[in-house]
């Protein structure tokens, strides 16, 4: 092996030495030929051309602020206004007044929820009135039916009433389940957009998450709140609400209070002390309102009764009038107590929450 690679060594040698004879031979026989340059490494591509661009602004566009229109009684009052249809199709199908022209009425208005007292008073009147202006036509019988059941809703303190100087204390009663919490919250945020700063007081300690609930609405209407223990005292909050108010410059306190109480207190009588305590200075008791879920009826006027011998009720809230056939309780309220409907809930969002309109509703009864 090793004789073998010396062998091959040498060959390589002597090959190599003879390629370099022959080029110089070769060189000089052809003196104009050059050896061939010696290879060398590709050129470098120039650096890429870096392009500055700048970025594109967008202005956002201007967004225009949504404006929510005021819900209208025509169109949120389909059940009730359907339950009158058909007996007011009925008086006018006649082409004069006779005596099933007044049980139609008197059973539109009892359907309602007029109750029994509040259709023989409007009644007892209308007759005396056709009788007097010497009304003889359908048609005319029925516009002086709405012409009395407006005047009989109408009331110079149907706003709900605040006073310049110590905070006004609005205080909100009525059972559990009628939407009271909600109320609050809805109320807050509509006197917030209308500049008015607010605390809510959450005075009902005996029902599960009130508290909470309201805390997120306070949140949302940028109020503050104020709140105790569970099952605690509800007069000490809104004592404490009260005071906090005065402290610190706020406008209205909105209180919340129990729809039912978990132990023998009597509810009429715990209502009666939280208002005591929210009418010593440095409060001022301006409204107490009562929420009523006009899908109850009759039973709505039992409460207003009951409530209203407690704690002096100033006006009424009535909810969910949207979903009910019964909007006549708010004529049985007006009547029978003399208590007016501030305001009405015709549907679930913040703004449906609205001033009652005695005109618009009784309007929105009749139209078909």
């Amino acid at each position: 092996m090793t004789v073998v690679l010396i062998v091959l060594a040498a060959i390589i040698v002597v090959g190599g030495a003879a390629f370099v004879a022959t080029a110089a031979r070769r060189r000089a026989r052809h003196p104009g030929i050059e050896a061939p340059p010696a290879p060398t490494a590709p050129p470098k591509p120039p650096p890429p051309e870096v392009l500055t661009v700048e970025p594109e602004v967008v202005e956002p566009e201007a967004v225009e602020p949504e404006v929510v229109e005021k819900p209208r009684f025509r169109e949120r009052l389909g059940k009730a206004r359907s339950l009158f249809a058909g007996y007011v199709g009925a008086v006018l199908s006649r082409s004069t007044i006779d005596d099933e022209t007044w049980d139609d009425l008197e059973e539109a208005l009892i359907r309602a929820d007029v109750g029994i007292h509040g259709t023989t008073v409007l009644l007892h009147e209308l007759k005396a009135r056709v009788k007097s202006e010497g009304i003889t036509t359908p048609d005319a019988l029925i516009e002086a039916l709405k012409a009395d059941l407006k005047k009989s809703l109408a009331g110079p303190d149907r706003g709900l009433r605040y006073e310049p100087g110590p905070p006004n204390v609005w205080l909100f009663v009525g059972v559990n389940g009628v939407g009271k919490t909600t109320t609050i919250g809805k109320v807050g945020k509509q006197q917030a957009a209308e500049g008015r700063s607010v605390l809510m007081a959450a005075g009902d300690t005996f029902r599960a998450a009130a508290a909470e609930q309201l805390a997120t609405w306070a949140e949302r209407a940028g109020a503050e709140l104020v709140r105790g223990t569970e099952g605690g005292d509800p007069s000490a909050v809104v004592f404490d609400a009260v005071e906090r108010a005065a402290a610190r410059g706020y406008d209205v306190v909105l209180a919340d209070t129990a729809g039912r109480l978990h132990t023998k207190v009597n509810l009429m009588e715990e209502l009666r002390k939280v208002r005591r305590v929210a009418e010593k200075a440095p409060g001022q008791v301006t409204e107490v309102l009562l929420v009523i879920d006009a899908t109850t009826g009759q039973n709505g006027l039992v409460q207003a009764k009951q409530f209203t011998e407690a704690v002096d009720v100033t006006g009424v809230v009535l909810t969910k009038l949207d979903g009910t056939a019964k909007g006549g309780i708010a004529l049985a309220i007006q009547s029978d107590l003399g208590i007016p409907v501030k305001l009405v809930g015709l549907g679930e969002q913040v703004d449906d929450l609205v001033a009652f309109d005695p005109d618009e509703f009784v309007e929105a009864l009749f139209e078909e």
